[in-house]
């Protein structure tokens, strides 16, 4: 991958991870429940997320399962209905304390669930190996480039809507702010959810 392949690269991915969507709304609610650090497991899951999209990207399969419309449909509608279920659970909850603090291994399955159902991330490695890797170098060659720099900036920004959180959980807001910003990140989860379910295939709009 040339220099100026990387560069373009690297803006695209720059405004690909700091988009807001379903991970960005999972972090920031991570980050006010539990403070910055106790929310990295769920940065974690998506770091690991993003090295399995690249990989399979790399290998075909992500083009393989976009290109299959009833693939891509029932998948499409179990992450919609699971980003919606979130959202309502989110907005009954949102005046009740939070009472009990998840384990580690729950908040990063939850996230990497979270992660793994996004047809933005679908579309994300699609759009990043059709359109910047170099058809004339092998691929082995370029995702040693490709993937440290998707990591490195896929951490920085989740790690930001993390801390965002957090922040916004420390400072003193009322109890009434309090829910109504929950409410207002559950209708996220809702909204995510329903663009999800009406999403045409990557490629097929």
């Amino acid at each position: 991958m040339s220099f100026e392949a990387w560069t373009v690269f690297a803006l695209f991915w720059i405004v690909f991870v700091t988009t807001p969507g379903p991970n960005a709304v999972n972090c920031i609610q991570n980050g006010m429940h539990l403070g910055f650090v106790r929310a990295l497991p769920g940065v974690l899951a998506i770091l690991t997320q993003a090295s399995a999209f690249l990989v399979l990207s790399a290998l075909g399969v992500t083009a393989l399962i976009a290109a299959s419309p009833t693939a891509f449909s029932i998948a499409k509608l179990i992450g919609a209905g699971f980003l919606i279920w979130l959202g309502v659970r989110g907005w009954l909850y949102a005046n009740k304390p939070v009472t009990v603090t998840p384990s580690s291994r729950g908040i990063y399955l939850r996230a990497l669930a979270i992660a793994t159902i996004n047809p933005k991330s679908v579309a994300g490695y699609l759009a990043a190996f059709s359109q910047f890797v170099q058809p004339d170098v092998p691929i082995g060659q370029q995702i040693w480039v490709i993937m440290p720099t998707a990591l490195t900036l896929t951490t920085l920004s989740y790690c930001g809507f993390t801390a965002l959180g957090a922040g916004l959980g420390r400072t003193a807001l009322a109890a009434v702010m309090n829910v109504w910003l929950r409410r207002a990140l559950a209708v996220c989860f809702v909204i995510y959810g329903v663009l999800l379910g009406i999403s045409p295939a990557p490629g097929k709009a």
